[in-house]
């Protein structure tokens, strides 16, 4: 019998604890915090993977075949138009032009003596148009054996900076071996795809001229000091990928950024009449985003709700008007069509004590 009643006190003292702690969360919620969806104009960063691209990035190919004689530069060295970079080994070319040079002299000497019998009449006039044609011949030889000799001595078409060396001294290179690179960094080239709704955005709602100012947060996270601007958008878009592509031009005055760099362009987009809502009145299943509404019964129902935009502490949303009451606080205390006690507080409120970078 004393068994009997002690395991019924126990289960007496477990049922009124249950209850208790039933009643105590019940007590937890009391009147809850709810407020409504704010429609205004702001304005969100958008950030976009991009590639950083030199102004003018080409491949430095040799222009006829020889040994490397000479390199005169390094790799990493800042070279300026006009200077020697590398030496292909030239006396073939040199014996070819001291021949194409005496048959020049030749002909020129044959061309005066036929000219001063011509002006005799001791020979004709058609005999003189052979000799000049045949002087002229070589004249053009000699052109095109001191071009062939130039294409020994390979230097910068522009001020740039040397890559990786492709070949190494006395190695034997055919004409249009690669040799190197060379890139111009004082601008850059930054690409980035933007897709075909925000393209479209651009080119008719938004055309304001702050889009097309960008920045430029570069991979260590922090934002390149100046400023670039879009200039350029590709003709097609690409089929596959639904997108396009903009090139924005920045300047490197420092020379900090160099070819085949990523980064992200952050663009500033402005938002007319968004409905925004704090990001603590959503919660998550499944991957999709909702909120509870509050209903005339005082009922909370969820409701999934479309995220556009993300700023710090705050979504833009679709799915809400300004009319809807949202649940602020204790999503996690209430259930499906739990009727609730709740205390409106004005959104202007509300977002005034996030950090709210809207304007």
């Amino acid at each position: 019998m004393k068994r009997v009643l002690i395991l019924m006190s126990l289960i007496a003292s477990v049922c009124a604890a249950g209850c208790g702690s039933k009643t105590e969360e019940k007590e937890e919620v009391g009147t809850l915090l709810v407020t409504s969806p704010l429609k205004k104009d702001t304005t969100i960063v958008q950030d976009y993977v991009c590639q950083i691209h030199a102004i003018q990035h080409i491949e430095i190919r040799a222009l006829e075949k020889g040994y490397l004689q000479k390199i005169f530069v390094d790799e990493g060295q800042l070279v300026k138009k006009g200077q020697l970079m590398f030496q292909i080994m030239p006396m073939m070319y040199e014996a070819e032009m001291q021949k194409a040079q005496a048959e020049a002299d030749f002909a020129k000497t044959e061309y005066l003596n036929a000219k001063m019998l011509a002006d005799s009449n001791i020979i004709s006039k058609n005999q003189l148009a052979l000799v000049r044609a045949k002087y002229n011949k070589a004249k053009a030889e000699l052109s095109l054996s001191q071009v062939r000799l130039g294409f020994t001595e390979i230097k910068a078409p522009f001020d740039g900076i040397m890559d990786r060396f492709q070949v190494r001294l006395g190695s034997l290179v055919d004409e249009g071996d690669l040799l190197t690179t060379l890139s111009d960094n004082s601008k850059l080239w930054v690409y980035f795809n933007v897709p075909e709704a925000q393209y479209l955005n651009f080119k008719t709602v938004n055309q304001g001229e702050n889009m097309k100012n960008v920045r430029l947060l570069m991979a260590n996270n922090e934002l390149f000091e100046h400023p670039g601007v879009v200039e350029t958008v590709e003709a097609d878009f690409n089929n596959e990928t639904g997108n396009i592509a903009f090139r924005a031009t920045f300047p490197n005055p420092k020379g900090l950024l160099r070819h085949g760099e990523t980064g992200n362009v952050q663009m500033v987009i402005p938002l007319k009449k968004a409905v925004i809502i704090p990001q603590k009145a959503t919660f998550e299943v499944l991957e999709k985003k909702y909120v509870y509404v509050i209903g005339k019964d005082h009922k909370i129902h969820s409701k999934e709700i479309e995220i556009t935009a993300e700023l710090p502490h705050i979504f833009v949303v679709k799915g809400l008007s300004t009319s809807d009451k949202i649940l602020l606080e204790g999503l996690r205390l209430v259930k499906e069509n739990e009727k609730i006690e709740s205390k409106f507080e004005k959104p202007e409120k509300v977002l005034s004590h996030l950090e709210l970078y809207a304007e």
